[in-house]
């Protein structure tokens, strides 16, 4: 979580009227008190500087949109050469694709470069991976290249480091492309940070300590440099450092969270793009600031055509790739069914409680394994009147998986501080008790069935059946169910109660995820979901509601009868 940090009010860059902005086709940019000499010196360098990959290498004040010269204004404006002072630190930019994003970063670090003025400056371009970083710097070095006025300034690119010197011999510095995957990003002083792609960086696991390491080099108060990301949304659902800098940013625009951040963000609101209205062609200019110029509109059309022929995944990622719209859950071939139904049977104020409460009989599923595994129990009940199944989950973890899963350890940070996920020292000291609670407090209040009430697998839960017999449940109440194939009918049943709205959930980010990670396989006749198809990505509570459908699948009735349901109170949680 970042603190909020105080930003005095004429530097404020909230533009909490964004979504009317977008419909009129306004200008996303705040009033700001820009030094507007500085600000129009670094646009001059910009517009002047040529394009390596365009036909003629014409001038980029020809081929960019006013958005753009906006952007090199904000962020060159919001520094008091005088005073030494940069009142923005940081700027967070995501476009579709084609709209020029890597053009731009490349244009902007050159800019910057000539302008400076700190001894041995470093600018330092970071991709996500050696690919990316490879087409960063040849835009750099192209645009170097093209524009004869600069070439002087700047000794021959050196490709293998990836490095540019400016020959300035009193104020030496350096641009600097960096791959994340193959560079050390450490010891950065004196440096402005450009960030290209960051939704790429969610796969990272070092990406955390990347990111705090550029912020510490932006936190001197005299520093005149700053962090530009530019990006576009992310081809899967957004996670880990990606996540967490688009909260950020968002925050920040929409005036919830105040910080040195000016972001600029070209996005639909959020009930337009669920709704699929994003295929309308007439909002696609709201969202694509450089259509008619760098962006196409037949091809935007072919894209879309293409991938309403080739199914849900090709239309997500069209989706994400080219109108910014965020993405849910499974995007990806071998997805289980459930994942293009789950979003919609989502009640985001469906809890436990209420669940209990409104529910004729409950039933309970677990699932869990070893140290680097969740253990997951799902809690459904059967509405008293609708019918519907409701569903809940938790899960926890021991510490250890953070380590033995860095991959996702930040994603189980998060489910932990979110309340989804339990990171424990001890799973049978700590995991256990809990458990029992929920289940007694379930059985206490009459909505348990005589017998099959607590669906699982017994050789991955350890003591659990020890406790809960400890605890006055009997064997009779635990359910053995057997996985793999034997899940086949909970697999195949439950997308069609998904989809006509006889389950619905709770809208946990960690069943998001976990169904966002299920993957399936051919088995004969018949497609399963399994922890081993599935990968280190974990979903163990999702096995979990499997297990608890099919307890729910055999019709059972609650050991008090309806009219007693009725009646008796609602124990509430601790």
């Amino acid at each position: 979580m970042i603190n909020p940090v105080a930003v005095p009010t004429a530097w404020s860059t909230a533009v909490p009227d964004w979504k009317e902005r977008i419909e009129r086709r306004s200008s996303l940019f705040p009033k700001l008190p820009l030094h507007d000499a500085y600000a129009e010196k670094a646009l001059t360098i910009f517009k002047g500087l040529r394009a390596p990959d365009v036909d003629g290498f014409p001038e980029y004040g020809e081929i960019c949109d006013e958005w753009v010269f906006d952007l090199v204004r904000a962020i060159f404006g919001s520094y008091d050469p005088e005073v030494k002072k940069r009142y923005l630190r940081e700027f967070f930019v995501m476009i579709p694709k084609k709209n020029g994003k890597t053009a731009i970063a490349a244009a902007v670090i050159v800019t910057a470069c000539i302008l400076n003025i700190s001894p041995e400056a470093q600018f330092i371009l970071i991709a996500p991976s050696i690919e990316l970083a490879r087409g960063s710097f040849d835009h750099a070095a192209g645009i170097i290249k093209r524009t004869p006025r600069i070439r002087p300034l700047f000794a021959p690119p050196q490709e293998s480091t990836r490095t540019i010197k400016n020959l300035n011999s009193k104020i030496p510095s350096k641009i600097m492309i960096k791959a994340a995957d193959a560079d050390i990003v450490t010891g950065l002083k004196n440096a402005t940070i450009l960030i290209d792609e960051t939704h790429v960086f969610a796969n990272r696991p070092s990406a955390k300590g990347v990111f705090t390491e550029i912020r510490g080099a932006l936190s001197h108060p005299q520093n005149r440099h700053f962090l530009l990301q530019i990006t576009t949304q992310s081809k899967v659902r957004p996670h880990g450092v990606f996540k967490s800098e688009i909260q950020t940013a968002r925050a920040v625009r929409d005036g919830r969270l105040e910080r040195p951040m000016l972001s600029l963000i070209y996005e639909l609101p959020e009930e337009v793009a669920k709704d699929e209205r994003w295929k309308n062609e007439a909002l696609w200019p709201l969202v694509n600031p450089h259509l008619g110029r760098s962006v196409d509109m037949d091809y935007l059309r072919d894209e879309l055509r293409k991938a309403e022929d080739e199914g849900p995944e090709s239309m997500a990622l069209v989706a994400s790739q080219h109108f910014n719209v965020q993405v849910g859950s499974g995007l990806h071939d071998d997805r289980w069914v459930g994942a293009d139904y789950w979003s919609k049977a989502a009640r985001s104020d469906l809890t436990l409680d209420e669940i209990i409460e409104t529910s004729e009989v409950c039933v309970v599923g677990m699932d869990g394994g070893g140290l680097d595994d969740l253990l997951g129990l799902c809690v459904m009940g059967r509405h008293a009147e609708t019918k519907v199944w409701q569903v809940w989950v938790k899960a926890w973890a021991d510490r250890d998986v953070l380590k033995l899963r860095k991959n996702i350890s930040q994603e189980l940070e998060e489910f932990d501080e979110s309340g989804d996920l339990t990171l424990v020292d001890n799973i049978e000291d700590q995991a256990n008790p809990e458990i029992i609670e929920i289940c007694r407090r379930l059985k206490d209040a009459g909505r348990l069935p005589e017998t099959g009430s607590i669906g699982m697998d017994p050789g991955g839960v350890g003591t659990i059946i020890d406790d809960l017999t400890d605890a006055g449940f009997k064997i009779d109440d635990i359910h053995s169910i057997s996985q793999g194939i034997f899940l086949k009918s909970a697999i195949k049943f439950t997308p069609s109660k998904l989809k006509y709205g006889t389950i619905v959930h709770c809208g946990q980010k960690l069943m998001d995820w976990c169904v966002g990670n299920a993957k399936t396989e051919a088995y004969g006749n018949a497609v399963i979901v399994t922890k081993k198809q599935s990968g280190s990505a974990k979903i163990d509570p999702l096995m979990a509601m499997f297990n608890a459908v099919m307890l729910m699948s055999s019709d059972p009735k609650a050991r008090a009868g309806v009219d007693d349901f009725l009646a008796r109170p609602v124990m509430a949680m601790n």
